[in-house]
């Protein structure tokens, strides 16, 4: 199963964190690992972020929630 990647974000951009929690986190792709430790930012669990972000060869961000999401966007 692939995930889709466009309806995890459009769902966290509506603020529904826990149907697009749920969508990503079975999924362990580089992309879905960063949306998912993009949504721990959003959640405020930055070492469960952490973790995630490293799962998807990347490191916890700096820049802001709204820049970060239109990272994940652009990469779509």
């Amino acid at each position: 199963m692939v995930c889709d990647h466009r309806k995890v974000l459009e769902l966290a951009k509506a603020g529904d964190w826990e149907e697009a929690h749920k969508m990503v986190q079975v999924h362990g792709d580089e992309l879905s690992c960063q949306i998912h430790g993009y949504l721990h930012r959003v959640e405020g669990d930055l070492g469960n972020a952490r973790y995630w972000y490293s799962r998807g060869n990347s490191t916890l961000p700096g820049n802001t929630l709204d820049e970060e999401f239109a990272r994940l966007v652009a990469r779509l």
